[in-house]
């Protein structure tokens, strides 16, 4: 660590703490990254760009509706327990019921479109039904967002590891086995238990106890007024973000969608980084709001700073070497996706300026304004993706997700007035994202 932070770190304990905390998310992820790309490699070799494409338009499709599951709760989760710290067996004992609904309408909505979409086709039913059961189970993730709160991701991070790492060795057996497809469905089902009931285990640890949760009518009344806006708004932000392959399947065909998840998955693979400077800024960021505005605001432009610097410092060196890396990890047959990647990594800066703008939204409550904008970017990229992909297929559906990314997290904020002042904001970190 440079001198200079080390004596900021040293003089500011708060500082320490978020410092500590994006190290151990940065550590998760960059393991993840790492094993997960490899595994991801050897799994689009050994299956193909067909079964590959099938596989990926699986997960997509549900991934589509398992946002439903979260209830738009994730950062209300993080507020309240930031808010009113005693209050937190109620609030993440209602969360928890309110999850729990949300997971089991996210299942029947998943399987019910895949019979839509695909009638008679028992493959797709099965991979969509065993992934989409995952959804069951995460209503226990109301632990991850209270250990957000606390700022303490080491132990979401360690959680997290420990399963992916089990699951990953059981994928490399699979594949050496040469299993069917169907089983690594399974596998991304037990992932999803494992890294529950790891949360489930380090949150005893931490002295909670899930038996001292309370669900209360009055908190679940308060929690929904404010979540169904951030519930729409991350179901579209989901379709948005997965519905390019969605339509890729329908519209091209499965092999065109697994050229074009490779590189999605190493566009998306750097999403960590914005991910992990929003969740360990975003606590303190409620809490200037209700100390000093411009405090506030200030925050606000570090933290989009750092996450556009982040940003185009991976942008640039994948840009300029997509075209020859995707045929040197995947093989010849997913070659056409290097153009691909050389675009779709734009869109990682503005993915990551509008994780960071929510967080404005939701400490604002303009949550209501949130889910226009990305309202807005969502039609934006189905429009195009239905003009684009007949005529260019995989790389008609990177522009249209570049364009709606850039609407959604920039554009948008010059069409609504409250919003202009972040525009600016944005439109600065865009320009000179100055982190020194």
């Amino acid at each position: 660590m440079p001198e200079f932070l080390r004596e900021k770190v040293k003089d500011d304990p708060a500082l320490g703490r978020i410092a500590g905390n994006v190290g151990w998310q940065f550590a998760d992820h960059i393991l993840r990254m790492g094993v997960g790309l490899v595994v991801g490699i050897w799994l689009a070799r050994y299956l193909g760009p067909d079964r590959f494409g099938l596989f990926s338009y699986a997960l997509s499709l549900v991934a589509i509706f398992t946002t439903m599951a979260s209830l738009g709760l994730d950062d209300l989760i993080v507020r309240e327990v930031v808010r009113e710290p005693g209050e937190k067996d109620r609030i993440l004992g209602t969360a928890f019921l309110l999850k729990l609904g949300g997971g089991i309408l996210a299942f029947l909505l998943s399987f019910g479109a895949v019979a839509v979409l695909r009638p008679g086709e028992m493959e797709s039913l099965w991979l969509v039904g065993i992934i989409a059961a995952g959804g069951l189970f995460q209503s226990l993730n109301v632990i991850e967002f209270w250990f957000h709160a606390q700022v303490q991701a080491k132990y979401v991070a360690l959680t997290r590891c420990c399963a992916f790492l089990f699951c990953s060795l059981i994928k490399v057996g699979l594949i050496l086995a040469e299993a069917p497809l169907v089983a690594f469905a399974w596998v991304a089902l037990f992932e999803v238990v494992a890294g529950m009931f790891g949360l489930f285990i380090a949150y005893q640890l931490r002295g909670g106890r899930i038996l001292d949760w309370r669900a209360r009518a009055a908190r679940a009344k308060g929690l929904i007024k404010d979540s169904w806006p951030l519930l729409l708004s991350s179901m579209v932000i989901m379709i948005y973000l997965r519905i390019d392959q969605v339509m890729l399947g329908e519209m091209a065909g499965d092999a065109e969608v697994g050229i074009y998840s490779v590189a999605v998955r190493l566009a998306e693979v750097w999403y960590f980084i914005p991910s992990a400077l929003y969740w360990s800024l975003f606590p303190g960021i409620v809490e200037a709001k209700a100390v000093d505005e411009e405090l506030f605001y200030g925050r606000l432009q570090s933290l989009y700073n750092l996450v556009a610097f982040s940003a185009y410092a991976v942008a640039l060196p994948v840009a300029l070497t997509a075209h020859w890396l995707v045929p040197v990890l995947f093989g010849e047959a997913y070659a056409r996706g290097g153009p691909m990647l050389a675009v779709l990594v734009w869109a990682n800066i503005f993915m990551g300026l509008e994780m960071a703008r929510s967080g404005f939204l939701t400490a604002m409550n303009w949550t209501r304004i949130y889910l226009l904008a990305v309202s807005l970017g969502c039609v934006l990229n189905v429009a195009l993706n239905w003009l684009l992909i007949p005529r260019y297929g995989g790389m008609g559906a990177v522009v249209a997700s570049l364009a709606a990314y850039w609407f959604a997290a920039h554009g948008s904020c010059f069409i609504f007035k409250p919003l202009r002042r972040t525009g600016g904001m944005l439109t600065r970190a865009l320009v000179w994202p100055k982190v020194w």
